[in-house]
């Protein structure tokens, strides 16, 4: 069994569904510290004029885990996000078919940031033909704080016999030490693939919706394997 982990992020980019499509459990590492400026609460969407960032605005004190962070209830950023959708990409095929999921969640208010990447990860992974894939939150495990340790437990904890990283993980794991604990470490090759976009020219590391309102469900696995020959 394989398992990857991720911390949970605002609107994921491609290569962390690929993650949850190769994997056959997730987990979301949601209790560790939160990274100011980091993807857990801002993606970025095409436009006309190029890329631009999706921020959700966050009342964040150091230091906080990422499932303790709030976000500003004084913030008009729901509207705000919603109509860059409306606004980006209502000219894109598939517009009509996945828009009213995000004004269903853009109508509701959210407390907490973990809470909103979690939901709206498991809605894409529906979106994506990949709501079958099962996922756990870090923090309702029994983790040790080194993070080999805690990859480790994580790993014993769903009887994973195999760990996927990401490709920089290499650079704080102990290999070793997850040989010793006869775990087998895989590594993420993703390589990002071009597909149709609205506006002149492709921009890659998109989040995910901008493959959805372009390409439609189940799109990632058909592309990636069209673009790499990756299964």
């Amino acid at each position: 069994m394989i398992v990857a982990v991720h911390q949970p992020q605002y609107l994921p980019w491609l290569g962390y569904f690929d993650k949850i499509r190769r994997a056959d459990v997730f987990c979301y590492l949601d209790n560790v510290q939160y990274k100011k400026n980091d993807w857990q609460n801002r993606n970025r969407i095409k436009t006309s004029q190029g890329w631009q960032w999706m921020t959700v605005p966050v009342l964040y004190q150091f230091p906080q885990k990422i499932f303790e962070v709030k976000i500003n209830p004084n913030a008009r950023w729901r509207k705000k996000h919603l109509q860059a959708l409306i606004t980006n990409y209502r000219r894109a095929p598939f517009f009509k078919q996945f828009i009213d999921v995000y004004e269903q969640i853009y109508s509701e208010k959210w407390e907490y940031l973990c809470e909103l990447n979690i939901y709206f990860i498991e809605r894409l992974k529906e979106a994506l033909g990949l709501g079958q894939k099962p996922a756990i939150k870090s923090s309702r495990l029994e983790l040790r704080e080194d993070p080999t340790d805690r990859l480790i437990d994580i790993c014993k904890a769903v009887k994973a016999d195999t760990y996927m990283s990401g490709q920089d993980g290499v650079n704080y794991m102990d290999l070793k030490r997850f040989k010793e604990n006869d775990i087998k470490v895989i590594i993420q090759a993703f390589k990002h693939p071009v597909y149709p976009q609205l506006f002149k020219g492709f921009q890659s590391h998109m989040s995910m919706v901008d493959l959805l309102f372009n390409c439609g469900s189940g799109s990632l696995g058909n592309i990636i394997e069209a673009n790499s020959g990756q299964k």
